[in-house]
């Protein structure tokens, strides 16, 4: 590897500082996004929770609703419970609806969980209607849709409801091509290497819950 001097190196960041400028300039455009996180790497919904904690820390109002989880109390609700509490008058900033009941290995009944991903997504609905909420957090809403649990098309229609400016956020692996093409932004999260896969440890808390 060559190495630049520092006359070399200056006028090389230089010229990286005009490009990105331009860049900067030309996206002048602003709308809400649809983005997806998917992938069998781990990270998915835990990319969602960052963004989430920035929009709160704008003020915005948020929502999340998880499918597939719900038999246990996940640590990031606890961890937003500062901003599910409504005050001075003035409704809750964060709304958390945990609404599964588990893995499909440990429900073991399909039909109730359908009838679950069902009542988690018109509880969706509700927020991606909303104005008054900039982002919704549709959190393993992806595996819903690759086990037939919910009708792609109907999701992407509930979608094509949500205001102008709202995002949406929808994880889980398996995420449907439909949805990806429709989607604004799409993360893969890559699976390289898994401490219970290559170790045999187990799902640690302030790690995997």
């Amino acid at each position: 590897m060559t190495m630049l001097t520092p006359e070399q190196y200056r006028e090389k960041m230089e010229r990286r500082k005009e490009v990105q400028t331009q860049r900067v300039a030309q996206a002048s455009k602003q709308k809400g996004l649809i983005i997806v996180n998917t992938g069998n790497g781990k990270g998915k919904t835990t990319a969602s929770l960052g963004i989430v904690l920035r929009s709160l820390g704008h003020g915005y109002r948020v929502a999340i609703v998880q499918f597939i989880k719900g038999a246990w109390e996940p640590a990031e609700k606890t961890a937003f419970q500062h901003w599910t509490i409504a005050t001075d008058g003035k409704p809750p900033q964060l709304e958390f609806y945990a609404m599964g009941e588990g893995f499909t290995w440990e429900t073991q009944d399909r039909e109730r969980d359908i009838e679950k991903a069902q009542e988690a997504w018109k509880k969706s609905l509700e927020f991606i209607r909303n104005p008054d909420f900039k982002l919704v957090l549709l959190d393993e809403i992806n595996v819903a849709l690759k086990l037939g649990y919910l009708d792609v098309q109907e999701v992407l229609a509930g979608l094509e409801e949500k205001p102008a400016d709202a995002h949406i956020i929808l994880t889980g692996r398996g995420a449907p091509t439909a949805l990806i093409e429709q989607a604004d932004l799409v993360t893969e999260m890559t699976l390289v290497k898994h401490p219970f896969r290559e170790q045999g440890i187990k799902a640690q808390p302030g790690i995997e819950f």
